[in-house]
């Protein structure tokens, strides 16, 4: 970073100019070697500030933040220095996550703390993260953080790849049907259309709502393009709105087939995280109040801050969570025997991988749910279509 500084020689001379460093500090030290003493400093920002340009287009990907946990883990266990282990992560670090790994190298080098620096990157090292490379560095044991946030990003990734997976068909299908039915309304409806007016045929229902749908549909796209982007606007403005967060957050787990699987996911994350910041001795109360920040869903952010103030009040976490709507029972029976027996990390450690098996089990579920659905409504799409559209053209053959 450049800096403009005031400062005054030996001599008592006012003098003015720029000076390079990693923070205002180091740059003061810079001054103070070549015997000027500032007297005052600013930083010199950029017309454009192409860093976070940079930043916001190449967005880290969570594979690329996972396999950087794990590098660093494992260059710091073997003894290198912070700052050495950061030089070659930023050489070998994708364009995205290289330029946030250089921001980490300047910020300590100007004397700030890992965690310190992590925090001006919120869109790379979430809430829970940094709580954890703080504690590490308060406790001495950085590798031992360092390796289980490895364990966890790379225990994450696996998980949210299977649900990724478990999604990636059905969505290909649905995107076919779409595409199709635009192609039909588009192309092969309006040339039926003529052919069926040359001939003067009797219609039946189906056909003759076809036609007319495609006939809306070409002469005005642009009103139905409008309406379209209207409403996703419209959507996308009161999904913005308190309202429409506690709306929408309070729906996704009671959607068909995919609410349960949404609020196992939840539950995965929300032990595993727990699991993760208790284990590495950060407090219960502090862990519920990091853990309400990255869960992404306001009311089951509401009912985790209302867990941790119960326990602030010296409610045992077992009983919170007892009290709590959303959360199952056998949360709270399993954190009361970890509560007993001292290893309330390694309980909801547990918890975790009963909720990723009851979560692989739902995912396996929703595919063997909607692979016969899909093949239903194909069916019956193809059976309409071929109904409205083929069957008139047999009966102006039999006219002849």
């Amino acid at each position: 970073m450049k800096y403009r500084y005031t400062a005054k020689d030996s001599s008592g001379r006012t003098i003015r100019g720029t000076v390079e460093g990693g923070s205002p500090k180091v740059a003061a030290e810079a001054l103070k070697r070549d015997q000027l003493f500032p007297i005052n400093f600013s930083e010199i920002k950029p017309f454009v500030d192409f860093s976070a340009i940079f930043e916001i287009w190449g967005k880290v990907k969570y594979n690329d933040l996972a396999n950087f946990t794990r590098q660093l883990s494992t260059m710091i266990t073997a003894g290198l220095p912070l700052t050495d282990a950061l030089n070659l992560l930023k050489a070998q670090s994708p364009p995205g996550l290289s330029g946030v790994v250089g921001a980490l190298l300047t910020d300590i080098q100007g004397g700030l703390s890992l965690s310190s620096s992590m925090t001006r990157h919120p869109s790379v090292f979430s809430k829970v993260y940094v709580a954890l490379v703080k504690a590490g560095e308060a406790a001495g044991v950085m590798e031992n953080v360092l390796n289980r946030l490895a364990d966890n990003s790379e225990k994450t990734r696996e998980f949210t790849s299977k649900v990724k997976g478990a999604m990636v068909y059905p969505a290909i299908i649905l995107m076919g049907m779409v595409g199709v039915m635009f192609l039909m309304m588009w192309l092969v409806i309006p040339k039926i259309t003529d052919l069926y007016a040359d001939f003067n045929a009797e219609l039946p229902l189906a056909t003759r709502a076809i036609m007319w749908l495609s006939d809306a549909f070409t002469t005005y796209w642009w009103l139905w393009g409008s309406l379209l982007f209207l409403g996703m606007y419209g959507l996308r403005a009161f999904m913005a709105t308190e309202t429409g967060i506690r709306k929408w957050d309070t729906l996704k787990y009671r959607i068909p087939i995919t609410g349960e699987l949404t609020r196992q996911v939840m539950l995965t994350e929300l032990s595993r995280t727990l699991s993760l910041l208790i284990g590495s001795g950060i407090s219960v109360i502090d862990a519920l109040n990091i853990v309400a920040d990255a869960l992404g869903n306001v009311m089951v952010e509401k009912d985790v801050r209302r867990i941790a103030r119960q326990v602030e009040k010296g409610f045992p976490i077992s009983i919170a969570f007892s009290e709590s709507e959303i959360f199952p029972p056998v949360m709270g029976q399993m954190i009361a025997v970890g509560e007993e027996t001292g290893k309330i990390d390694e309980v909801l450690f547990k918890l975790s991988k009963y909720f990723e098996l009851e979560s692989e089990q739902k995912i396996k579920g929703l595919t063997t749910a909607i692979e016969p659905l899909i093949l239903i409504v194909l069916a019956i799409g193809v059976g309409f279509l071929m109904y409205a559209v083929v069957m008139p053209i047999y009966s102006i053959t039999n006219q002849f």
